[in-house]
C-alpha cells in the first residue's frame, strides 16, 4: 500500500496545486518538510506529507475524506484525523483569526467559499471539541506555508 501511495504522489503529485506556484507533491514535500523542520511527530510529518492525497485520486467526495479508504487502513488517527480535519481547521482559524484570511494565497481564499465559508461560533466550539483539533490546526499552518516555488526539500524517499 506504501509503494502505491508513493506511486501516486511521484506520477500525478507533478500536476499543478490548484493555482499555485507549486505541483502537488512539491506541496506535499514542503509541508512534510516544515513539519520536520520543526521538530515534529513521525505521526504529523506523515499527515503533512498525504494530507493532499485527496486531490490526486479519482472521485468526487472532498479531497480531505477521498483518500481516507487508502490511508485509514495502514495509518492510526493520529495521521489520518488530522487530514480529514485539515479544511475544518482553515475554516475554524477565518473565524477566530481576522488576520489569517489575509494570509492565505488566492486560490485558498476561493477554495474557502467552495468549503463552505468560516465557521459560526458554535461551529467553532464543536470544531475544537474534537480530539485532534489541535493537529489539524497545526497542519493548517504547514499546509498555508507549503507553497513556495523553488524550495528545495528532500525527496520523497
Amino acid at each position: 500500500m506504501l509503494k502505491q501511495i508513493s506511486k501516486i504522489l511521484l506520477t500525478r503529485g507533478k500536476q499543478q496545486y490548484d493555482g499555485e506556484a507549486v505541483s502537488q507533491l512539491e506541496h506535499a514535500l514542503q509541508c512534510a518538510y516544515l513539519a520536520q523542520q520543526a521538530k515534529n511527530s513521525p505521526s504529523a510529518i506523515a499527515s503533512c506529507l498525504l494530507h493532499d492525497l485527496g486531490h490526486l485520486l479519482p472521485g468526487v467526495i472532498p479531497h480531505q475524506e477521498n483518500a481516507l479508504s487508502l490511508l485509514t487502513p495502514i495509518f492510526k488517527p493520529k495521521v489520518t484525523e488530522p487530514i480529514k480535519l485539515h479544511v475544518e481547521a482553515k475554516r475554524y482559524l477565518c473565524s477566530v483569526d481576522p488576520q489569517y484570511y489575509s494570509t492565505l494565497s488566492l486560490a485558498s481564499q476561493h477554495s474557502l467559499a467552495r468549503q463552505g465559508g468560516k465557521f459560526s461560533q458554535a461551529e467553532s466550539a464543536n470544531f475544537l471539541a474534537q480530539p485532534y483539533a489541535t493537529a489539524a490546526i497545526q497542519l493548517r499552518r504547514w499546509d498555508d506555508q507549503a507553497k513556495v516555488a523553488g524550495l528545495v526539500t528532500p525527496d520523497l524517499a
